[in-house]
């Protein structure tokens, strides 16, 4: 078997894995489990980037940055059950590196904020406006606006790489980046909405972690980027 059948077996086997966790913790949650899934996703991603370092002669940043978004990730997802702004906050710092090594696949141009830009404003009016929310400060919602600045400029990034574009490597990041942005939409409904349902908890984690897999596995994948 040669290296590149090897590392795609390897990654079949984390998607496996990541489910079967992903599966156990919609279930049972717990802290623990939570980290142990989140684990997963940050090893995958130094696997793939040791491939890449060692056996591609393409420029680097991509993958280092975005190892390092995945990174602020797990961060993220671990702090965030301990303390909603902080946990927010290395999101969004997760979110901007991700933006970040976009930009080392398709230079970055001022039009690439435009689908960023209408995503924000839709997102905006339907945190500030609809009657579904509510927030326990003022400070959570300015948080919750801050990040969907952020996370909206990353998706609307990686929807116009793939419109210039349309290799693999760019359908990986748009369909991670659209599944990372939905699972936080969920999220928002599951801790501020008014609406009691078990249903946002769980598409928040169903689709977060394939999201973050994908992400994972595009750090291979850029090994034929040009």
């Amino acid at each position: 078997m040669n290296k590149n059948k090897l590392f795609i077996v390897i990654n079949l086997m984390f998607f496996i894995l990541i489910s079967i966790c992903n599966i156990l913790l919609i279930t049972l949650d717990g802290l623990l489990l939570k980290g142990i899934t989140s684990g997963l996703f940050v090893i995958l991603g130094i696997i793939n980037l040791i491939f890449v370092l060692k056996n591609s002669s393409r420029d680097k940043r991509f993958p280092i940055i975005m190892m390092i978004g995945l990174f602020f990730a797990f961060l993220g997802d671990i702090v965030l059950e301990l303390n909603f702004i902080g946990g927010a906050v290395l999101f969004a710092v997760g979110h901007i590196l991700f933006f970040v090594s976009y930009c080392f696949i398709e230079k970055f141009n001022f039009k690439d904020l435009i689908i960023g830009a209408f995503i924000f404003v839709a997102s905006t009016l339907l945190i500030t406006l609809a009657p579904c929310f509510e927030f326990s400060s003022v400070l959570l919602e300015v948080v919750a606006v801050i990040y969907a600045l952020i996370i909206s400029l990353m998706l609307g990034k990686s929807i116009t790489n793939l419109i210039r574009n349309t290799s693999i490597l760019n359908l990986l990041i748009v369909v991670g980046s659209v599944l990372f942005f939905f699972s936080d939409l969920m999220l928002l409904f599951n801790v501020f909405s008014v609406i009691e349902s078990a249903v946002f908890g769980i598409l928040c984690l169903a689709t977060y972690y394939p999201a973050e897999y994908l992400l994972a596995y595009s750090i291979y994948e850029s090994k034929d980027e040009e």
